[in-house]
């Protein structure tokens, strides 16, 4: 099993970045999906999260309107489109799986994840 981050790469502040996570190993459709963040120092963040089919999607107040996340389950793939990045957005990346039923909520919680990929970095200018 295995979860491929990519996407991340220098920005400005303002600017945009798409980041993709692609399953190998995994069927995503029997997973709520999320997107961490970890910066240097600091415990890692819940960023972003997606039920199964999509119908329930849970941001933190420091990104909604911001960021967007998405999923693609016959591509087996996630996404998350970034836009007006600041330098607080600044940090290693990491698209998580957790195994759940179609109603399960969407956890917050980086001990709900079992599966996770390498991380790609996003490093915001100001």
């Amino acid at each position: 099993v295995q979860l491929q981050a990519s996407g991340g790469g220098l920005v400005q502040a303002g600017g945009s970045l798409r980041l993709s996570c692609v399953a190998s190993g995994i069927s995503l459709i029997r997973h709520n999906l999320g997107w961490f963040r970890q910066a240097p120092g600091k415990e890692r963040e819940f960023v972003a999260g997606i039920s199964r089919n999509g119908a329930r999607i849970v941001y933190p107040d420091s990104v909604k309107g911001r960021f967007t996340i998405s999923r693609d389950n016959a591509k087996n793939r996630l996404y998350l489109q970034m836009n007006d990045l600041k330098p607080d957005d600044t940090a290693v990346y990491y698209c998580a799986s957790d195994p759940a039923i179609l109603t399960a909520p969407v956890s917050t919680s980086p001990e709900a994840y079992d599966y996770w990929g390498q991380g790609t970095l996003v490093t915001v200018s100001s």
